[in-house]
This record gives C-alpha cells, sequence and structure tokens, in this order.
C-alpha cells in the first residue's frame, strides 16, 4: 500500500500552514500582556455559567472532605484619588437590578434574621449583607453577593447534590467555618454557604473569627517571614523604579487631580480604577483634564510585570512559605483526621482576602495561577479509593481549573500513575517537612528564626 501525503484542506476552503512550518520559536518573546483583558477576567462579572472540574473523579472514589479558600467578592476600593469624586456606586441589593441571581431576594429577607448564629468576637456587631445607597471604602458590592451565591450554588450542584458530602439532618460539628473581622468577607462566607447548604439554618452557623489576614492562628511569630516580606517589597519598588513609563503617568495623572506625584502613587490609584473599570463608570475628571484608559492600561501592565518577576525572584516564594505554613498545616491535620474516619468538619470555609490567596498559590508551587480575582476560590478535596479503603487523594482545584499536577510536591504524580490525584501523603509530606528544605531546616520553628543564608 502506498500512502500519499495529502495536504488537508480547512473547513473554510483555506490550506493550513504545515505543522513543521508554525513549531513555536523558542527564543521569540513571550506573548504580550493583556491589561485590559487581564483586568476583565480580574473583575470577574457574573455572566455565563461557569464550568468547573469540581467533584470529577473515577466512579469507584468516594468524597470524603471539602476545604475551600475564597477571597470576597467585588468591593468598593480600600483607596481614594484625592481631589477626585468617589465612583458613584450603589451598595444597596436590588434584586431587579443586574447582575443579579434568582435566591437573591430569599438570600435578603433570611439575612435580616440572622440573630441566632453565633458569631465570635467583634463579627457579631457586623452586618450580614451591605446596605448602603453609596457603597463604604471596602464595603461588598451587589456583584460582590452575586458571585458568591453562584459559588455556593455550583458547589452544591457538585458537592451536595450528587456526592452527598453533607447529609439531609447535617450538624454544626460537620462544618468549620473561618473569615477575618471585615464585612466584606463575613458577608461573602454567609453568600456562599446560603447557596451551598442543603438548608440554611442559622442555629448550625458557628462563625470563627481570624484577626491575621494569612491566617496563621497562634503560630504568627515569625522574624525571617517578615524579612522575605520586606526584601519582597524592596524588589517592588526597585521594578516600580526603573519603569519610565508608569512614572510619566504617575506625573501626569497628579497634574490633573492637582496633588504631587508622590501623594498620588500612595494613594494606591490602580485599586480605586480597577473599581471604575469593574463597575463601567467614567474615570475620573478635573478641570485639568480626565484620567483615561491609557493611564489605567500603563499601571495595570507594570502590575502584571510584577507579578511576572515576583514568580521569577524568589523572595516572595519564601515568604509564602512561611506565611501559609499554620494554615497548610491545619488543612493537612484535618485532612488525616477525616481520613483516619472522623466525620467532623468534613466540609471547611476560610474566607479571606488575595493576600491570603496569592502566598498560598505560590507556596504549594503553583506559579501558572493568576492573580486572586474578586471572588476566587482554591478547593482542596480528599477522596477514599473504594477499592482499597485506606488510601486517600486529593485534588486542588483553582477557580475551577484541576492545579493538582502544577503543585511542586506532586507534578510528575500523574506519569506514573493511573489514577486522576495526587495520593494524600504527598502533600502530608511536604506540609510537615519538605516546605523547609529550601531553609535548610526541618520545622516551621526553625525556619522562622534562623537566619537567612
Amino acid at each position: 500500500v502506498h500512502l500519499i501525503p495529502v495536504t488537508p484542506v480547512r473547513e473554510d476552503g483555506l490550506n493550513p500552514k504545515s505543522r513543521k512550518r508554525i513549531m513555536p520559536d523558542l527564543l521569540t518573546e513571550p506573548p504580550a500582556i493583556d491589561p485590559l483583558y487581564e483586568a476583565q477576567v480580574y473583575c470577574n462579572i457574573p455572566s455565563i455559567a461557569e464550568r468547573s472540574m469540581e467533584g470529577h473523579a473515577p466512579h469507584y472514589f468516594k468524597l470524603v472532605s471539602v476545604q475551600v479558600l475564597i477571597r470576597h467578592g467585588d468591593r468598593y476600593p480600600l483607596y481614594a484619588i484625592p481631589k477626585t469624586k468617589r465612583p458613584d456606586i450603589d451598595c444597596m441589593l436590588v434584586p431587579s437590578r443586574k447582575p443579579s441571581h434568582p435566591q437573591l431576594e430569599a438570600f435578603i429577607k433570611h439575612m435580616s434574621k440572622g440573630s441566632a448564629a453565633q458569631m465570635d468576637g467583634s463579627l457579631s456587631s457586623l452586618p450580614h449583607f451591605p446596605s448602603h445607597s453609596l457603597c463604604e471604602m471596602g464595603e461588598l458590592t451587589q456583584t460582590g453577593v452575586v458571585q458568591h451565591l453562584r459559588n455556593g450554588q455550583l458547589l452544591r450542584e457538585v458537592y451536595i447534590s450528587k456526592h452527598k458530602l453533607l447529609p439531609a439532618d447535617w450538624t454544626a460539628r460537620q462544618l468549620y467555618l473561618e473569615t477575618t473581622g471585615k464585612s466584606r468577607t463575613l458577608q461573602s462566607a454567609l453568600a456562599l454557604l446560603y447557596t451551598f447548604l442543603p438548608d440554611f439554618d442559622w442555629k448550625k452557623i458557628n462563625m470563627r473569627h481570624q484577626w491575621s489576614t494569612i491566617f496563621c492562628s497562634g503560630s504568627c511569630d515569625c522574624p525571617m517571614r517578615n524579612h522575605y516580606l520586606e526584601e519582597e517589597q524592596r524588589r517592588q519598588y526597585s521594578l516600580r523604579v526603573k519603569n519610565s513609563d508608569l512614572e510619566k503617568i504617575y506625573v501626569d495623572m497628579a497634574k490633573i487631580v492637582g496633588i504631587p506625584t508622590r501623594q498620588l502613587r500612595a494613594s494606591n490609584p490602580i485599586d480605586s480604577l480597577l473599581c471604575y473599570f469593574c463597575h463601567n463608570v467614567s474615570f475620573p475628571c478635573t478641570k485639568a483634564g480626565c484620567i483615561g484608559m491609557e493611564h489605567f492600561k500603563v499601571i495595570k501592565r507594570h502590575q502584571l510585570e510584577d507579578e511576572r518577576e515576583r514568580q521569577e525572584k524568589k523572595l516572595y516564594f519564601l515568604y509564602a512559605l512561611l506565611a501559609t505554613h499554620p494554615l497548610l498545616n491545619q488543612t493537612v491535620n484535618r485532612l488525616q483526621r477525616i481520613a483516619e474516619g472522623k466525620r467532623e468538619e468534613v466540609f471547611v470555609l476560610y474566607s479571606a482576602h488575595d493576600v491570603t490567596l496569592s502566598p498560598v498559590l505560590s507556596a504549594l508551587g503553583i506559579t501558572e495561577a493568576r492573580f486572586p480575582r474578586f471572588a476566587a476560590r482554591l478547593v482542596f478535596e480528599l477522596w477514599q479509593d473504594g477499592k482499597r479503603p485506606k488510601e486517600h487523594f486529593i485534588r486542588i482545584l483553582y477557580n475551577g481549573a484541576d492545579v493538582t499536577f502544577q503543585t511542586s510536591f506532586c507534578k510528575d504524580h500523574y506519569k506514573r500513575s493511573s489514577k486522576p490525584m495526587c495520593p494524600l501523603e504527598k502533600f502530608v509530606n511536604f506540609v510537615k517537612r519538605d516546605m523547609f528544605l529550601i531553609f535548610n531546616s526541618t520545622s516551621y520553628y526553625d525556619a522562622c528564626h534562623r537566619k537567612a543564608l
């Protein structure tokens, strides 16, 4: 038989290029970053239904625990650009206004009755949902509530309806809920829980307060963590000083608003500009002119370049290992207890910030992950092998994508195994031992107190 090579023809009738000619040239520059596209991803405006990989496993595997770490939803800025009018955004919840959710109205009614909930300390004085006609600084918006109503609904369809993680007669002991003391994190947690739980019973909601944004609980004394954070901040400053385009933009914006450049930079304008962008509100103007899309693009591009250099320079990675060990250690200890047969705290929710998620992603070695968008979610699933009940595996998912094999401790495991997940002991060994190797240490305490090499 003589096989004759044929040039394939595409449906549109054009001849595609030969495969040989489109092999990537390894010497070419990486693709240019599109700051507007990246900003839209960050906004995470609720639109079409999301496809996700949560809950996928071979049929003989049993889901036994799920731990979720979220970033709060869309919020009003934390900083104001001096001498400009604040963005005009309404933080009242109005079900008829977009973006909305079929359960938004019921959520508002239910949140108004929350007196039976057990809330740690200062959490009990926080409102259960946003309610100001002009948002307060840092307040969750309606978009932020809807983002987490959608997250909860998506996780419910997978973990409750399909995998029966919580029985109909679930108790408070099967949940572990923890949030920082900001209204935006508490309200984000309540929105997710409202659409996730089989029934939202206030008497079973026991919300713990975490005072630290890195969730270090009783293990926060770590001088070397602070050392690496200071080094990382020096790196950030050095990159900013080198960027002449960024400096020109800051000078131009400072002239528009009529303040010194240094004062404008200190007001962190990207935080405020992202709010205008995400809510499709015109950037602020003064008599001297308007802040425009070009200003926004240059600042956002620099932010993205900073994230890329941060990955390369490793200072942030060293900070991240020490910053996240207490939280990851708590996670591992809980997974081990459940693997041994305990049926408490099978669903865990930590409601947190970008400065919580970002170091966790870095410490796990997930270098391809984008900076945490509004309402980002990182999920740890624990599975039991039905054929070998003593064997347990974990899957890690970030915004619905399976990133298990991007982690440093399970990178090549799939090449040697037919199972689409990572043995639990690999995660345990990483947290209990391997996290400290780079510091030439054998424990968290030693790594925290040993001088940098």
